[in-house]
């Protein structure tokens, strides 16, 4: 294993975020890091694959998102869906760091529905679920929180997921830059909470987006 990705360094690196992670879920993170860049060589789940990369641009960059989680269900069992799961990014590690969650992961890509079963599996993950098909066509039960990371327009994802969302539900968007056209293009019955986002070691811009019906 690179030492960017060991559990030391995930810990350091979570830290950072005001996260304290167990070493059972250091070592969860570290065995997903390692699993995801074995499978990365053969089925090209994702573009990012030196080692310190993935600890910044994936690891760290879906932890930051826990943070903001935590404080809108408060810990509790909520039921989560991520939408676009690919690599897992950010589900599975949201299913680590936040072992109560119940997270259903969607893809519409056979091999990334693949790959999420098989690190469900060797990571003993009993509260990941996952789906292989279009997230429109998906069909109950609803959702208290549905994610995605760098996936579509606010405005197609509230526009796909709408109907699996629980009334006081709320969508968390994860994006890079501010997407101010996309803010002014949501539907007018949604209001949005923009918070940006601190990655450690990443020196991009990053913001989540909450999302809510009126």
């Amino acid at each position: 294993m690179p030492p960017d990705l060991s559990p030391a360094a995930i810990g350091a690196g979570a830290a950072r975020l005001g996260l304290a992670l167990d070493d059972a879920q250091l070592r969860r993170l570290a065995a997903y890091a390692s699993l995801l860049s074995r499978w990365n060589a053969v089925h090209n789940l994702t573009a990012i694959r030196a080692g310190e990369d993935m600890l910044t641009h994936h690891l760290l960059d879906s932890l930051a998102l826990v943070p903001q989680f935590t404080r809108i269900t408060g810990s509790a069992a909520v039921r989560v869906l991520d939408v676009g799961s690919g690599g897992g990014l950010p589900g599975i590690v949201l299913a680590i760091a936040a072992p109560k969650a119940r997270l259903t992961l969607v893809d519409a890509v056979q091999k990334k529905c693949a790959f999420l079963t098989q690190a469900r599996l060797e990571l003993h993950l009993g509260n990941v679920e996952v789906v292989h098909g279009r997230v429109e066509a998906l069909r109950g039960p609803s959702f208290d929180v549905i994610v995605s990371r760098a996936l579509a327009t606010l405005a197609q994802l509230i526009a796909w997921t709408r109907h699996l969302l629980k009334p006081e539900g709320c969508w968390l968007a994860m994006k890079g830059k501010l997407p101010d056209q996309e803010l002014a293009e949501l539907p007018a019955d949604v209001r949005s909470t923009v918070t940006p986002l601190s990655v450690p070691g990443l020196h991009e811009q990053r913001h989540l987006v909450e999302m809510r019906t009126t």
